[in-house]
């Protein structure tokens, strides 16, 4: 057992290299603890930290096999509680059953709010995460929730770092659900707007019909939250392609690329997309060359000290 520590970070399976990036951030290292499975696959954790009156963040990201990782995350939790930790914050760098926030049909749940009272009964006293796929979904906890924005970091490499033409930029939504999110990127950048005109025709099935908006000429970026089997994103880019834009990117906070999603990305038109390491990225990185990674360790570490120190988080969403 290790000497108290009145601040300590543990780290779930699902996302290490994020996690241990964040600690280097915070000057600190992740808390000694032995997650590991038996051989019937149940899950086994133990704290080797004395956790007795100390503030807890336990960093996971809810991807990957999403409900082995939901499982661990609600059992470290419920550890660390019984030993008396004084405050237990869920760092979750992606919120999965997001897109399942509401009855959309008859006798199905409301996945997101099942999650969010799960998190609460295990232990959790607040969520820190970041660019929930549905706003409302703060509304299903009791507890606090920061919903951090991934949009500074995109802002910020995209003026600085990317070869851009910023004097004839449009900023392309996917759908018209999707319009804040690219009037918000549109802002700052000092651009122009465009919107895909989706119709769906079955689960993970979608047609984008045509732009709303003037594309000719100009380098554009298609900006979603979440980039999952590239379907609709592949198909807007070709759509904003036909309509005789110059180049075409992208640029989504949680890379899930499921299915034949890099398939996609390599037969599409499309230049390069910008993620973030929300999830996890290395085989993805591996397998497409079109996938560029931008870090929200920092961001992370800075509201966490943030909540450690009691000090405003709100500060981190400035661009």
């Amino acid at each position: 057992m290790k000497s108290k520590n009145n601040f300590l970070v543990f780290s779930g399976s699902a996302n290490p290299g994020l996690a241990q990036s964040i600690v280097s951030h915070l000057g600190c290292e992740l808390a000694d603890c032995t997650l590991t499975t038996f051989s019937d696959g149940e899950i086994r954790f133990q704290s080797h930290e004395n956790v007795r009156g100390a503030d807890v963040f336990i960093i996971q990201s809810l991807s990957g096999d999403i409900n082995f990782h939901i499982m661990e995350l609600l059992l470290m939790a419920d550890a660390l509680k019984r030993a008396s930790a004084k405050r237990i914050t869920a760092v979750i760098s992606y919120y999965a059953y997001a897109r399942q926030d509401r009855k959309d049909r008859p006798r199905v749940p409301i996945s997101a709010r099942l999650l969010a009272e799960l998190l609460e009964t295990a232990g959790f006293s607040r969520i820190l995460t970041i660019d929930l796929h549905a706003n409302q979904i703060q509304g299903f906890f009791n507890v606090p929730v920061d919903n951090l924005m991934a949009l500074p970091i995109f802002v910020s490499y995209l003026r600085e770092e990317a070869d851009l033409n910023l004097k004839n930029l449009v900023i392309v939504s996917p759908d018209a659900g999707g319009v804040e999110r690219a009037r918000l990127f549109a802002r700052p950048l000092h651009a122009r707007l465009a919107i895909g005109d989706k119709r769906r025709s079955g689960p993970n099935v979608a047609e984008v019909m045509h732009i709303i908006g003037e594309v000719d000429g100009c380098d554009a970026i298609v900006v979603d939250d979440i980039v999952d089997t590239a379907g609709t994103m592949t198909q807007t880019i070709r759509a904003i392609r036909e309509n005789g834009a110059r180049r075409v990117f992208a640029a989504c906070t949680h890379g899930i690329f499921s299915g034949k999603a890099l398939q996609r990305l390599t037969d599409s038109p499309l230049e390069k997309i910008f993620v973030t390491d929300t999830i996890a990225q290395e085989a993805n990185l591996r397998a497409n060359n079109k996938i560029q990674v931008l870090s929200v360790a920092q961001l992370f570490a800075d509201a966490i000290a943030s909540i450690r120190d009691e000090t405003s988080v709100s500060k981190l969403f400035l661009i």
